[in-house]
């Protein structure tokens, strides 16, 4: 009875620390082989994923007007980069697994069952948080700026600073979906509890504007676009948490 309760790692014996360092080296090599297997896919299409990236300025601009490069290599690494992004996002499934197959064999079986769909709940999200800021934000987002111009003044942004300015977005809004798996971690841990949330929750929706404030440009628009998905999110967690305290998945929720 008493060996059942210890820790899995206990269970396995030690492994020396040369071997853990042997596999992590290992994993970081598999991490590696497949972003630069993907990176070497993307880049010949680096020009037309620019193009579709680009597109929702695009289709703002008056007759007339286009992007423009100003420094003179932008048109090639611009692209380039672009790709080496998208490898990232594209590859991060993987990633995450490959930390996950190191770091599973030392859980308890209650924390990997808990862990494992927390993964994949937020790999999703991180991927609606980026698909929601282009297909929804960004068409609304360059119609305003487009739109509020001074007259005379020709809207033609540059590629690269294009291309910063779209990656930041999308990582404020990939992390700001997190908000429901935070909120359950935060549960899951005893960090807090539901009726402290709900008691809290005014300051909580003051932090969400804040935070869109912080973390998007200086503009009223793209701070509400992201401080309200994260007022949502953040009520949707304190509901996922209230069901897992219901269910019995925590003692002290």
């Amino acid at each position: 009875m008493k060996a059942q309760s210890e820790h899995p790692a206990a269970n396995e014996g030690q492994q020396p620390l040369v071997a853990h360092l042997m596999e992590l080296r290992q994993r970081l090599l598999y991490c590696l082989v497949a972003i630069v297997l993907v990176f070497a896919a993307l880049c010949p299409f680096a020009n037309i994923l620019y193009g579709q990236v680009a597109a929702p300025l695009i289709n703002h601009l008056a007759p007339g007007n286009q992007m423009i490069a100003t420094e003179v290599a932008a048109t090639f690494i611009i692209p380039i980069k672009l790709a080496f992004y998208l490898s990232l996002v594209i590859v991060m499934p993987y990633l995450l697994y490959q930390g996950w197959a190191f770091i599973a064999p030392g859980l308890y079986e209650t924390e990997k069952r808990f862990a494992l769909p927390l993964l994949v709940i937020s790999i999703l999200l991180f991927y609606s948080g980026i698909a929601f800021a282009f297909f929804i934000v960004f068409p609304l987002l360059f119609a305003f700026f487009t739109s509020v111009a001074p007259e005379g003044v020709a809207v033609m942004t540059d590629i690269s600073r294009y291309l910063d300015f779209i990656m930041k977005l999308f990582l404020a809004f990939g992390l700001a979906f997190e908000v429901p798996v935070v909120t359950l971690l935060m549960l899951r841990t005893g960090i807090t509890t539901v009726a402290s949330l709900r008691r809290n929750r005014p300051y909580i929706i003051v932090g969400a504007f804040v935070l869109g404030m912080l973390l998007t440009p200086p503009d009223v628009v793209s701070q509400l676009l992201l401080a309200m998905p994260l007022w949502l999110l953040f009520e949707l967690g304190l509901l996922l948490g209230y069901r897992y305290a219901a269910t019995g998945g925590a003692e002290e929720v």
